[in-house]
């Protein structure tokens, strides 16, 4: 498989905010697992009055932390990148204790018992931001795009005039992204991918893992990965004439998979294995798919 440049050096201690650029500062949420790295990246943006994107989880550890890192200044807007549990649910304590309105894509698109366990399904945003969306103040101006792939309604924000991007979970710079049906799409995540590589940006600044410089190689190398993974689970499909996503993880990932990980590797194979039927490659058995 292509190798991807991964960045998992990361110094920032949860409940540090810290500068990252001339008016953005990261604040590191004490979440770690094998889905979030060392915790959910919650992004200060502005001076004086401010914006603050993804509060993270329901979690007054963290909330405190975001209010005593923006004591004497005014929070405008809560931004929330998308419905996942561990960036959202935060946004109403915060809300309650600021005053300030949030913002986002939409609520969550995946009803509730419809095999997507992560979502929030309590986020409603107050102002709806729709793709090309501006929401500006003192100092910044961010446009919204529409990335879903990970998240249907997942949001990526533009630093405009600096060439930073808020990637969110769409790009990460420590791992690669679920995207674990329904509410993953795999083929709407490779679009979107596709759409922030062909941006110019200098900097990606990811809702894990540390902030991502030059991110044009790490893209190239994201969407020669996917494809690869696709490829590999073609391949594994037809050598197996019938299987389950589960039953292709060994063949498409390999021995080096975290055992933690392999549920997730199969959402996501299952992910590529829908694209794949859509685009008439293989065709869906009940749980189980055959090469065409």
């Amino acid at each position: 498989m292509t190798g991807i440049p991964f960045l998992r050096e990361d110094d920032l201690s949860p409940g540090e905010a810290r500068e990252v650029v001339p008016g953005v500062r990261r604040l590191l949420c004490g979440n770690p697992g094998p889905f979030t790295f060392r915790g959910t990246n919650t992004w200060i943006i502005g001076a004086g009055t401010v914006a603050v994107l993804d509060p993270g989880p329901a979690d007054p550890r963290h909330t405190a932390a975001i209010l005593r890192a923006t004591a004497g200044e005014r929070i405008a807007r809560i931004l929330v990148s998308h419905t996942h549990r561990d960036h959202s649910p935060g946004a109403a304590a915060l809300r309650a204790a600021s005053g300030a309105p949030t913002a986002g894509f939409g609520p969550h698109a995946t009803p509730p018992g419809e095999g997507d366990e992560g979502g929030d399904h309590d986020f409603h945003p107050d102002e709806t931001l729709a793709d090309g969306a501006v929401v500006k103040g003192d100092g910044w101006r961010l446009r919204a795009l529409h990335t879903p792939g990970h998240c249907a309604n997942h949001l990526c924000f533009a630093l405009e005039g600096t060439g930073v991007l808020f990637s969110a979970d769409h790009v990460m710079s420590w791992s690669t992204s679920i995207v674990s049906p329904p509410d993953g799409d795999m083929a709407d995540y490779m679009a979107s991918l596709a759409r922030v590589a062909g941006r110019d940006d200098r900097l990606l600044l990811p809702g894990h893992g540390p902030p991502l410089p030059e991110p044009a190689p790490f893209l190239a190398a994201l969407l020669a990965h996917r494809r690869e993974r696709e490829a590999r689970v073609l391949e594994a499909l037809r050598g197996a004439g019938t299987a389950t996503a589960a039953a292709l993880v060994p063949a498409a990932y390999g021995p080096a998979l975290d055992p933690r990980l392999a549920p997730a590797a199969a959402r996501s194979l299952l992910a590529h294995l829908l694209k794949l039927a859509r685009e008439g490659a293989v065709r869906r058995e009940g749980d189980s798919f055959v090469a065409t």
